[in-house]
């Protein structure tokens, strides 16, 4: 599905189903101390319903479900639910597709909302109040977010000036370790109770790393096939110069977790 937003890459559309078979691949990147962050908060475990909404390929329910919480997920994409389907086989998720502004559930059904690296997609004047609706008295909405960072690492930063080469409008680089920003509506049914960001160091090979960041908004969801295969080639001889053949890239992570009032 083509989405277009004027606040994001300057409203060139992108569609994340496109990238979906990459994304499965490459995308699951989040490390152990990521998870260990949700966990020790006690959140996602065995007694709890919870709701990962911009599910993509499942990633956080699939991380997740061994902690016994019980999991529903639900993403825009429909290639992006397939995807999620086949890596979730012998666990018990619920997946189906559909944007967050359209999500229906009963009032008061869900102890946890999750949402990790969609956040600033949502039409909040639309989700903060159903967010609020759908979950239980004391319900947590969990906002998740990691980002590489290019100003500290030197592979992180060439690459990023590639994907710029090639998308020119993409907003999603220039990161810098910062709070998650919560819009104004969410003040009016939601407080913010806690937060962290915290700087990670996530482990690539050549061939990973150049996946991942073909899965990125800027390359395989919005370039063509032609352009794709330009930039994947130009990437590749781009590493072989500055990169060993397995690396760490510095990220940061961050989390907000704001409470139903």
């Amino acid at each position: 599905m083509l989405i277009k937003d004027e606040n994001i890459d300057k409203g060139k559309a992108f569609d994340w189903g496109r990238t979906s078979s990459d994304y499965a691949k490459y995308r699951d990147i989040y490390p152990k101390e990521f998870y260990d962050k949700i966990i020790k908060r006690k959140f996602c475990i065995k007694g709890q319903s919870v709701l990962d909404i911009g599910t993509g390929t499942g990633v956080i329910p699939r991380n997740l479900y061994h902690y016994g919480a019980e999991w529903t997920a639900a993403d825009i994409s429909e290639n992006q639910i397939e995807q999620a389907k086949l890596l979730s086989i012998g666990k018990k998720i619920n997946y189906f597709v559909s944007s967050t502004e359209d999500l229906h559930f009963p009032n008061e059904t869900f102890d946890i909302i999750t949402a990790c690296q969609c956040f600033w997609y949502f039409k909040h004047k639309v989700t903060a109040p159903n967010f609020h609706k759908i979950l239980k008295k004391d319900g947590r909405f969990l906002i998740l977010y990691m980002a590489w960072l290019p100003f500290d690492d030197k592979i992180a930063r060439a690459s990023e000036d590639l994907v710029l080469k090639y998308s020119p409008n993409w907003s999603g680089g220039r990161e810098t370790i910062h709070q998650i920003q919560i819009p104004e509506i969410y003040n009016e049914y939601f407080q913010l109770v806690h937060h962290e960001e915290f700087p990670l160091k996530v482990h690539f090979t050549r061939e990973s790393w150049n996946g991942r960041i073909k899965a990125c908004r800027g390359i395989g969801a919005s370039l063509s096939k032609e352009e794709i295969v330009a930039w994947e080639t130009e990437h590749r001889e781009l590493l072989k110069q500055i990169a060993p053949e397995e690396f760490d890239v510095l990220h940061y992570a961050a989390i907000a977790e704001l409470k139903k009032k």
